[in-house]
């Protein structure tokens, strides 16, 4: 019987594997600390700005001031009822130049000939600039929510119609023909091939929509007085606040970056199955 040998008890007896880091989970860290080290960086370099005075406070102000003003504007309720009031001429501006932008981009897109019609007008719409319509909504539905909400629907009208019509225009012929000699009727044809075939384009339509939104609401808060973050912004460059108005354009971006991100989850949500079929 062969005796196990001493100096070497790993030739006799398991030795327990090396615990190794997988990495997956690296990766995983990494995607997520990669977006922080740009905002880290701009704040690094902010702070030395400012600590070796290369400008008045005024211009750019420390990032301590900037957090101060954000405690105060909490504190007091400034900044939640302008924030509230944004997000809501946002979320009602959207839905409703979605909703215009997705139909007629739809309408558009099974029928050319409307399209040879209409895209002339369409074009000269949207190549004026947002704010030139601004002072005309004020005109004509005064000075309240209304002509935001409207100012927020147009900027967001436009990228939702263009995609729709491309995602609709890409679905190949040979999946319509067979949808025409299965005699589907055009809500089979809307549901079981042009809506999810064009899907994936209408999301990314909708996620620039999502931020251009925001953009239509802070102009009509611009161009016309009451509540919100434009208003906010405005009333704090008035009193030469540089920090609060620091903290409302933060918190612009804020809002920005959220609806795109909660775009981006409804769109990981609704195309599952495209990811499961590749």
């Amino acid at each position: 019987m062969r005796m196990p040998n001493a100096l070497h008890p790993s030739s006799s007896f398991p030795t327990k594997p090396k615990r190794t880091f997988p990495l997956s989970r690296i990766r995983l860290y990494w995607r997520f600390a990669v977006p922080l080290l740009t905002p880290l960086a701009i704040l690094l370099a902010w702070e030395w700005l400012t600590s070796r005075a290369v400008y008045p406070a005024f211009i750019i102000p420390p990032p301590a001031d900037v957090a101060r003003a954000f405690i105060q504007a909490v504190s007091d309720g400034t900044l939640p009822s302008a924030l509230w009031v944004t997000l809501n001429q946002v979320m009602i501006g959207l839905t409703l130049g979605g909703l215009l932008g997705l139909c007629l981009g739809y309408i558009l897109g099974r029928l050319p000939v409307v399209e040879s019609l209409a895209a002339p007008l369409i074009v000269a719409f949207q190549s004026t600039p947002v704010v030139a319509y601004a002072p005309l909504l004020l005109i004509w539905f005064g000075s309240g929510p209304t002509s935001k909400i409207f100012t927020c629907a147009v900027i967001v009208f436009f990228p939702l119609l263009m995609n729709t019509l491309v995602g609709i225009r890409q679905i190949p012929a040979s999946l319509k023909d067979v949808f025409r000699v299965l005699r589907a009727t055009w809500w089979q044809t809307l549901t079981r091939l042009e809506l999810p075939s064009a899907l994936p384009v209408i999301l990314t339509g909708l996620k620039t929509s999502a931020t251009l939104s925001v953009i239509g609401a802070v102009v009509g808060e611009f161009v016309s007085a009451g509540d919100g973050l434009g208003t906010l912004v405005t009333s704090a460059r008035y009193q030469y606040n540089t920090p609060l108005v620091y903290v409302g354009i933060f918190s612009m971006t804020a809002l920005a970056l959220s609806l795109y991100l909660s775009v981006s989850l409804l769109e990981r949500g609704l195309l599952r199955w495209q990811r499961a079929a590749h």
